[in-house]
């Protein structure tokens, strides 16, 4: 009975409001209910924990409420970061959940089946032979904190005293291993293992997690009045000026802007993109999936003063299942920058018209961009 009365009063409170109220309902057994349940998507750039979208809880229900801010969102539930993320009932990470806005008064209801808390069976590590922990904690001096950094190794690397092109990765967690990953693996090493073998293309990758609550912030780099201040900045210095000298210094890189790459999904395709027009003697192949352009209208201006950059190539990504208006937000970027003289040779965009804001999304299109960005 309680929990009808609920149901009743959001639905009065939606058709009031005009918003779509999520209600999860179902839980794991050992769920503690003295835990805060967070919604994280690309409606608030993914931080899996904005205090903004922490869930109410009513008894053994837990709800929030949104306005329609995209007519189709990707989102998950998390406890508070993405550490402790839903996950399937083995331990694996699960797709993203999406919903389309069709009425003033939607209600959805939510089964989580699990969390990937430490307690969770996880699978065992994914990850190639050929990656390595750089370091568990590389010091960050530009943004006073430390990060974990992993690293991709061609097959070939131990056999041959030959250099090879680097590619920076963000999203570290969710690069090589699903045991690490809060939402699927890229697969980044199998595929250039595949490439390696079967078309002798190899390169280094340096993979960097991301910082946590500190993602959006690290990944943007403008500071934005929802979301907070920006430290994009910060982040792309501690790249170029403490992490790139370190990891050539310590392996056998071709150190130059043509064989040098930074690439990102999301607010990690947001920065890395950045990265190319701010840096492009450092990077001058980037790729740049499912950007979040909405997060900060700056970067069209700032595309305006910079896309004159001659030698950068730049491989854009985006699936037509994402968020209302991210394929029109690329093909707007694309236009701004032939329209100020960036060379047309050096871009590709792709649309896909059923792809989704998600790892499973991206990995199937990591090749395809590795192809053409080292081509």
């Amino acid at each position: 009975m309680k929990a009808l009365v609920f149901i009743i009063a959001v639905s009065w409170y939606q058709m009031l409001s005009g918003q779509a109220t999520f209600i999860v309902d179902s839980l794991p057994e050992n769920h503690d209910y003295k835990k805060d349940i967070y919604m994280s998507g690309d409606f608030e750039g993914w931080s899996g924990g904005n205090k903004d979208y922490k869930l109410t809880k009513t008894n053994k229900h837990y709800h929030i409420t949104i306005p329609k801010l995209k007519e189709t969102i990707s989102f998950k539930f998390t406890l508070g970061s993405w550490d402790v993320a839903e996950c399937d009932l083995n331990g694996n990470p699960v797709e993203n959940r999406m919903h389309t806005f069709s009425t003033k008064l939607d209600t959805i209801h939510i089964k989580i089946v699990n969390w990937a808390d430490g307690t969770s069976k996880i699978n065992r590590s994914t990850a190639s032979k050929n990656v390595h922990v750089f370091a568990e904690h590389f010091k960050m001096p530009q943004l006073d904190r430390e990060r974990k950094i992993s690293v991709y190794l061609p097959p070939n690397y131990e056999t041959f005293t030959k250099k090879y092109p680097v590619l920076y990765m963000q999203d570290g967690q969710n690069v090589f291993d699903v045991a690490t990953s809060y939402a699927g693996e890229w697969e980044a090493d199998e595929t250039l293992n595949k490439l390696s073998k079967e078309k002798g293309l190899n390169l280094i990758v340096v993979a960097i997690d991301h910082g946590n609550q500190k993602r959006i912030s690290e990944y943007s780099p403008w500071s934005n009045p929802e979301y907070g201040e920006a430290e994009g900045d910060a982040y792309l210095e501690f790249i170029v000026n403490t992490l790139k000298p370190e990891i050539d210094k310590t392996f056998r890189t071709k150190k130059t802007a043509k064989n040098t790459a930074i690439m990102g999904s999301s607010m990690g395709g947001l920065i890395s993109y950045y990265a190319g027009l701010k840096y492009p003697n450092v990077f001058a192949k980037v790729g740049v999936f499912s950007p979040v352009f909405w997060y900060a209208d700056e970067i069209y201006s700032y595309t305006e003063k910079h896309a004159h950059v001659k030698h950068v190539k730049i491989y854009f990504l985006v699936g037509g299942k994402e968020a209302e208006g991210e394929v029109e937000d690329v093909e707007k970027m694309v236009n701004i920058m032939k329209n100020n003289k960036f060379p047309e040779n050096n871009l590709y965009i792709k649309v896909v018209p059923n792809g989704t804001h998600s790892e499973s999304f991206w990995k199937t299109e990591f090749e395809n961009a590795i192809l053409w960005l080292f081509n």
